[in-house]
């Protein structure tokens, strides 16, 4: 079983449900709290491990890369007023750590992840959508890596979701369950509640073998007219191990204007230093 040391990150979007804040600043740049949604991604990925991150890009992301890089005229700045450094903590990583790769047509996230196979090479990787915004104790990824390092195989996080809103995620057809691990017999991408073989929707975290690589460049467009990476990974089951960890820990789907709003109250109540105030303000309201 080969360790676990690459990460991607499918961050090519436009955004679209944020504009006109998207319009000139990539999604995953708006911040939670007083940190981007990439970060809490990022710092997800490093705490399991993980010591290459591969961003999947798109025009006008360079943002995403200048956020993880050195920035001379700003720390040469703060420490000539003599101000503490320590607030950059967790966006500063040596060369070689933070690579990037265009993905210059919008086909979906199972093409979105074929874009990184020459840097993935023939690892075992992660993907993180930086969206799911997870939040617990050891992190989502870790708890995932914890169960590859006994299992191996290919590993989903899963959430149980309402049936009305299956088709909204891709949905598990499960087999013998062990605590929170599933074995994984099927996956079927976006069904409609009467046809979901179950409730167990995964969300944004993923450990994959190199093996799906060609399987997604041979797979066809699927649900909305996209290669989708569940389509990608059904083609696995049988093949190699399959598993579904039960996330044990919170959620936050930033992907909309919604979730985006209760994630930075959760997060801002779990902040000795904001929550009196958030408390009081809400109280009032």
């Amino acid at each position: 079983m080969k360790k676990l040391r690459k990460a991607v990150f499918p961050v090519a979007g436009l955004g679209t449900r944020f504009l006109p804040a998207t319009k000139a600043i990539p999604k995953e740049m708006l911040t939670v709290v007083d940190r981007p949604l990439i970060q809490y991604a990022v710092e997800e990925a490093r705490e399991a491990g993980i010591e290459q991150m591969i961003f999947v890009t798109s025009r006008g992301k360079d943002a995403l890369e200048d956020h993880f890089d050195v920035a001379y005229e700003l720390e040469a700045t703060m420490t000539a007023r003599g101000k503490p450094l320590d607030a950059l903590d967790g966006t500063r990583f040596p060369p070689g750590a933070i690579v990037s790769v265009r993905q210059q047509q919008p086909l979906g996230l199972g093409h979105a992840v074929w874009c990184a196979r020459d840097i993935v090479g023939d690892e075992p990787f992660a993907v993180l959508l930086p969206d799911d915004l997870m939040v617990g104790s050891p992190g989502c990824l870790a708890q995932m890596v914890e169960a590859y390092e006994k299992i191996g195989g290919n590993i989903v996080c899963a959430q149980e979701v309402p049936r009305e809103r299956t088709a909204s995620y891709g949905i598990v057809t499960p087999g013998a369950a062990d605590g929170r691990l599933t074995e994984v017999k099927g996956l079927v991408e976006k069904p409609r509640p009467e046809d979901a073989p179950s409730t167990l929707g995964v969300v944004g975290r993923y450990i994959l073998q190199p093996e799906i690589m060609p399987i997604l460049a041979a797979t066809g467009e699927g649900a909305g007219g996209e290669i989708q990476l569940t389509d990608g990974m059904a083609a696995l089951i049988g093949r190699q191990p399959f598993h579904a960890v039960t996330f044990d820990g919170e959620r936050h789907d930033c992907g909309d204007a919604r979730g985006f709003v209760l994630a930075n109250l959760a997060l801002a109540l779990k902040r000795d230093d904001l929550a009196g105030a958030v408390r009081a303000w809400l109280d009032r309201a």
